[in-house]
């Protein structure tokens, strides 16, 4: 593909998930049906809730990712370096958008050491997609992507849907498995899948896990659906049809993360797909996630500002506090016990 049509479709990508009325998911999260109990006697001091965890050996402030969002668009720049500062003032993990577009041309808008300079503290994550990882050139690629920005782990997205829909998308997904294996024994830094919104079932979490993967991010169904983005894309009414058909598929965030955590207790999770607030990070704490990630939800915010995207991920630390501290909570590791109910069930 023409380096000017993979940057055109960046371009498409962010202006269809700026409007998420074009690009939102059919599907429910999932989080919506479960609710915490109310704890009426916390026994804590709101201020001393402490948030902090750590990734790839790099401490965190709150168990939040910036999850991977864009990359490849001129515009791509700014959002970057107003979520790299977000991510520096307030401790929170990094993980930058696709880097195939800098890795197969000169232009990187952004995607380069610019990014550590910024944020020299926290985890910062490369990403490639898995198509990108097969044949002669995928380890090179792996290895140019982590070096580029300094990263602690490399992401591998798994996005078989949105490429079979996609106008140009990569068809042939033989032989992934087996590169990510050899990835996994010989890249440098640990190996991250996530998924792109339709989620990770338990049987493909194993079968990463057993190819030696550090971390799984389930990236479910409940917030982008990128069927329903590429179908925006369309350029005739049956590639629309084609792609608007699976705007509902996938595996609800909440139900991905909750099969592949009793699967496989010990694999560390992301859980990322829709999270709204503050409230859908402390149930995804509750049902086994490690961090939780987001990425639409705040590209306006990242669009705008540093200010803003600061001030939308304090909104969103205030509310998780406020979550344990409602839940009797004084830690992530006592949020990870909160008395959590499926909606009509018992308490």
């Amino acid at each position: 593909m023409k380096d000017a049509e993979l940057v055109q479709r960046k371009n498409d990508h962010l202006d269809i998930v700026l409007n998420p009325d074009r690009a939102r998911s059919k599907v429910a999260t999932g989080f919506e049906r479960w609710r915490f109990e109310h704890c009426a006697l916390p026994e804590l001091d709101f201020d001393s809730i402490d948030l902090r965890t750590s990734l790839f050996g790099r401490p965190l402030n709150a168990p939040i990712l910036i999850s991977s969002m864009t990359g490849g668009a001129r515009r791509a720049q700014a959002i970057n370096r107003h979520l790299a500062t977000a991510a520096q003032t307030l401790g929170l993990a990094m993980g930058v958008g696709s880097q195939r577009v800098a890795l197969e041309s000169d232009v990187n808008y952004g995607l380069n050491g610019s990014l550590r300079e910024i944020a020299p503290d926290i985890p910062l994550l490369a990403n490639l997609g898995a198509a990108q990882i097969v044949g002669r050139n995928g380890l090179d690629y792996a290895r140019r992507a982590v070096e580029m920005i300094d990263a602690d782990a490399l992401i591998v997205h798994l996005n078989p849907l949105q490429e079979v829909v996609q106008i140009g998308g990569d068809r042939d997904w033989r032989g992934i498995l087996a590169a990510l294996g050899q990835l996994a024994t010989t890249l440098a830094v640990p190996i991250v899948i996530k998924e792109v919104g339709a989620g990770i079932s338990p049987s493909v979490a194993r079968h990463l896990a057993d190819a030696g993967v550090a971390m799984i991010d389930v990236a479910g169904a409940g917030g982008t659906s990128w069927a329903a983005v590429e179908g925006e894309r369309a350029r005739n009414p049956q590639q629309r049809a084609v792609a608007m058909a699976f705007a509902d598929w996938g595996i609800p965030t909440a139900e991905a993360l909750s099969g592949i955590h009793e699967a496989l207790p010990t694999m560390p999770l992301i859980a990322s797909g829709g999270i709204r607030d503050g409230i859908d990070i402390a149930k995804a704490i509750a049902l086994g996630a490690d961090l939780v990630g987001l990425a639409a939800a705040i590209l306006p915010s990242a669009n705008a500002s540093d200010d803003a995207a600061i001030d939308y991920f304090q909104t969103l630390i205030m509310q998780l506090k406020v979550a344990c501290f409602c839940t009797g909570s004084a830690d992530l590791h006592a949020l990870r016990r909160a008395p959590l109910y499926p909606v009509g069930g018992t308490s």
